[in-house]
């Protein structure tokens, strides 16, 4: 994907060009990557009073943290039940509690940092295509009593009042979850790190390490950084210089396209500012941009990547089976990324060795959970936490290598034709 290609490069706020690291640095903290897990964990860190230097092999949120849809609300890829089994129930509620205060961060960070080119905007519901109202009312019920978090439970009339689509039966609305450009976001949290004294470093992608001295040393083509810890913090994105980190995830490809401006056309089937998700394994995610002018669809994964154009005529297939009325919308865009998913579909937070750690593998629910990350990752660092702690239970498993791959696609079509036989009654 070229970096310039997408909708929110297209409306960036702030378009600084940073200079590659030509020189030899010596800071408290490197970090290797400038997505939000990387970027939080800096301005964490410039906060307390250390010395940090970030190196972003291309440029700051080129990555999946910088070109999703932009959906910030509670909770992980994995389900509920899968995170209990793991972790035990205790811990299974602080890992929910910590994806709630992530949302909560990114929403005090746009206000501290006065990041208006966010552009929040509240609420995200999630629909579904079958009967699920009891379902619905039960989830609904749990999160207040469990967590003392309020969801809205919407009947079938309250959702094809918003969504005109009979493919939709019941939904769950989040009225604290929001949704937002989340590249204009990366932008203000580096603005921030560099007046804070931080540094950032683009075109610097980390060519070799050496880690197991008390001084740590991170090497790119022209310079380096001497440093006592080391964060890598590289998503889909990570290379092989870390091997066990590189054999712990799967690079799974996903796809957005952005349509025309066409507001009057596009309300015709969506009447709500809310982002909207199906509960479908990679389901349909949209949202209203561009003040209202545009659609953001997204969806569907693959394990090798492909032509956005050709996924966007996929997506657009989808979009127009759940809105007959969107057939003549036309495609401006598309763009895709690689996520990083573990094989348990949690996080993968910890230390691989002392005063080295990793902070990645936030596919499909990233927005929270890497600003969680990225603050408990610089908290570790600091010596005031240890919560870090709370996702070993999801280490760095081995991905299965190219079987992995394999057997990851053969389980979304699995998941894809259960969805499918659901929506139909069977």
């Amino acid at each position: 994907m070229n970096y310039i290609d997408t909708l929110y490069a297209r409306t960036l706020q702030d378009p600084t060009e940073r200079s590659p690291l030509v020189a030899a640095e010596q800071t408290d903290v490197c970090i290797v990557g400038a997505g939000l897990a990387g970027l939080t964990a800096a301005l964490e860190l410039v906060r307390a009073g250390n010395s940090v230097a970030v190196l972003e092999a291309q440029r700051v949120g080129w990555g999946a943290s910088g070109r999703n849809g932009g959906f910030v609300g509670p909770g992980y890829a994995s389900r509920g039940e899968t995170i209990r089994r793991m972790a035990g129930a205790a811990d299974a509620k602080k890992l929910h509690l910590l994806s709630i205060e992530g949302v909560e961060l990114v929403r005090n960070t746009i206000e501290d940092l006065g990041i208006a080119s966010a552009l929040p905007k509240p609420g995200i519901t999630r629909v579904v295509r079958y009967e699920a109202a009891a379902q619905l009312q039960a989830e609904a019920e749990a999160a207040l009593n469990d967590f003392g978090y309020p969801l809205e439970f919407l009947d079938r009339t309250a959702v094809q009042a918003l969504l005109h689509s009979d493919r939709y039966y019941q939904g769950v609305r989040d009225p604290q979850a929001f949704h937002f450009h989340p590249l204009n976001y990366l932008r203000g949290i580096a603005a921030e790190i560099e007046r804070l004294g931080g540094l950032i470093y683009e075109n610097s992608a980390a060519t070799s390490v050496r880690l197991n001295d008390a001084i740590k040393v991170v090497r790119t083509d022209r310079g380096s950084v001497q440093a006592k810890h080391v964060v890598f913090a590289t998503g889909g994105y990570t290379g092989r210089l870390v091997p066990a980190l590189k054999r712990s995830h799967l690079a799974i490809s996903t796809y957005v396209m952005v349509s025309e401006r066409a507001p009057e056309l596009i309300r015709t089937a969506i009447e709500t500012t809310d982002a909207i998700g199906d509960d479908r394994k990679a389901g349909d995610y949209y949202r209203v941009v561009d003040g209202g002018q545009r659609l953001l669809w997204g969806g569907r994964i693959t394990t090798r990547t492909g032509e956005p154009r050709d996924l966007a005529a996929k997506l657009q297939r989808t979009m127009v089976s759940t809105y007959p009325q969107l057939k003549d919308l036309e495609i401006d865009t598309a763009w895709s990324g690689l996520m990083a998913y573990a094989r348990h579909q949690m996080p993968q937070i910890g230390q691989l060795q002392p005063h080295v750690w990793y902070c990645t593998a936030f596919g499909g629910h990233g927005m929270n959970t890497a600003t969680i990350g990225g603050k408990i990752i610089a908290e570790a660092i600091l010596g005031t936490s240890d919560r870090f702690r709370l996702f070993q239970p999801f280490g760095l498993a081995w991905n299965g290598g190219p079987a992995g791959k394999i057997a990851a696609q053969l389980v979304y079509w699995k998941l894809q034709a259960n969805d499918w036989l659901r929506e139909r009654g069977a």
